[in-house]
């Protein structure tokens, strides 16, 4: 079993910068594939990031060149760093660790979630 918590998330305005922090317990997670995924109100999940075992990451489209996904192992942490943020940012941020796919951007394959983090960005 892991256990994920999010912290990080807050009130900020439009242009600022926000790191995401994401403990795990339980497991260490250099074996896990390690997502970022975000809800709006009134939208389905969607991905974020994600960063492989091998240390490889994947974002989406439009948020690449904004946000980094990083690890540090030592902590057994994994960080969302999300700069110049908009409106449309503002969500419940979760992280998740799938066992079986280093590099996933389905929900689906991941296995354990935390509870998420409410980012708000104000214009």
């Amino acid at each position: 079993q892991v256990q994920l918590v999010e912290s990080g998330g807050g009130l900020v305005q439009a242009g600022d910068s926000l790191r995401l922090s994401c403990a795990a317990s339980g497991r260490t997670l250099s074996r896990y594939g390690m997502g970022w995924f975000r809800q709006a109100p009134g939208k389905a999940r969607e991905f974020v990031a994600v960063s492989g075992w091998s240390g490889s990451s994947i974002y989406a489209g439009s948020l690449k060149g904004r946000f980094t996904i990083s690890r540090d192992s030592g902590k057994n942490t994994v960080y969302l760093q999300m700069n110049s943020v908009i409106p449309e940012d503002t969500a419940v941020y979760y992280c998740a660790a799938s066992r079986n796919y280093a590099r996933s951007t389905s929900e689906a394959n991941y296995d354990y979630w935390g509870q998420g983090t409410q980012v708000t960005v104000s214009s």
